[in-house]
């Protein structure tokens, strides 16, 4: 049964998972899979296949027509789960089922304004609190537009999480660091999700220009594919987003759907493992 709890006594899952780990001098997996990929029966099963193989947080991708953010392997997932009738309120329905037996691993939708715009900003706001959603991450919402959004969101007792990229002004971290809670995603590359080449060193500057403006924990994602790229970026972050690796291994096994948590397994295990050394 959804549940909302008293605002005032709300306590950021988000920011009590992130902060616990930084104190224990642990990195955070984060993990991203396409809600409704490749069907929605699968999600939630694959939500908790997540958390077994170590998830700390969980990113929840709301399919869209135009993920413009998104490399080719997350396009093809966007396409697969809206042919099958994925929509905004059907990924709440899914957040409140894995709910029913998981109550301490935060979620976060990330996605595009579109479908938010669809369901209503506010009635989005109150819906998400109720189905058991942490946090949201809106691509496509540039911060100078972000206040009233960002309101509803934390009114509701969830995190408003941003973007940043290695083009990101002073100013414009700042403004980030201003309306930001839960963490703050930087986009490790010039492009889109699914690319490689990543730059550490470029990315530990950028980071110590972030961590000037916010105490905020900084979750690195965009080119982290495997134990390799995890290990050398963890050391200049406090958290590691793996995405298009999990749904390329998702799209692997769209014959034999029963192996879709083995998948997911051989990708995010490795990478926990190494994240724990």
């Amino acid at each position: 049964m959804m549940h909302r709890e008293a605002k005032e006594s709300y306590a950021s899952r988000i920011e009590t998972t992130l902060n616990a780990l930084r104190q224990a001098g642990r990195k955070a997996l984060i993990p991203y899979i396409t809600a409704g990929d490749p069907h929605p029966q699968y999600t939630v099963s694959l939500m908790q296949a997540l958390v077994k193989g170590g998830a700390d947080v969980i990113e929840l991708g709301v399919p869209f027509s135009d993920p413009m953010a998104d490399g080719p392997t997350i396009q093809r997932a966007c396409e697969r789960a809206l042919q099958q009738g994925t929509s905004l309120s059907g990924v709440l329905e899914m957040v409140a089922r894995f709910r029913e037996t998981d109550t301490s691993t935060p979620v976060v939708l990330m996605g595009y304004l579109n479908p938010i715009e669809t369901f209503g900003p506010k009635a989005f706001a109150s819906a998400a609190r109720d189905a058991g959603v942490d946090g949201v991450l809106v691509v496509d919402l540039p911060v100078e537009e972000a206040l009233e959004f960002s309101g509803l969101i934390r009114h509701e007792g969830m995190d408003s999480i941003f973007l940043l990229a290695p083009t990101s002004s002073d100013r414009r971290i700042r403004e980030v660091a201003s309306l930001a809670s839960g963490y703050l995603y930087y986009v490790s590359l010039k492009g889109v999700t699914g690319s490689d080449l990543v730059d550490v060193a470029s990315i530990a500057s950028k980071i110590e220009q972030i961590r000037r403006y916010s105490d905020l924990s900084i979750a690195v994602g965009f080119g982290i594919r495997n134990a390799e790229t995890a290990t050398l970026v963890a050391p200049v972050a406090d958290a590691i987003v793996v995405g298009s690796a999990l749904v390329s291994a998702i799209e692997g096994g769209l014959s034999q759907p029963s192996t879709l948590a083995g998948r997911l397994s051989n990708v995010i295990d490795p990478i926990r493992k190494a994240l724990s050394r």
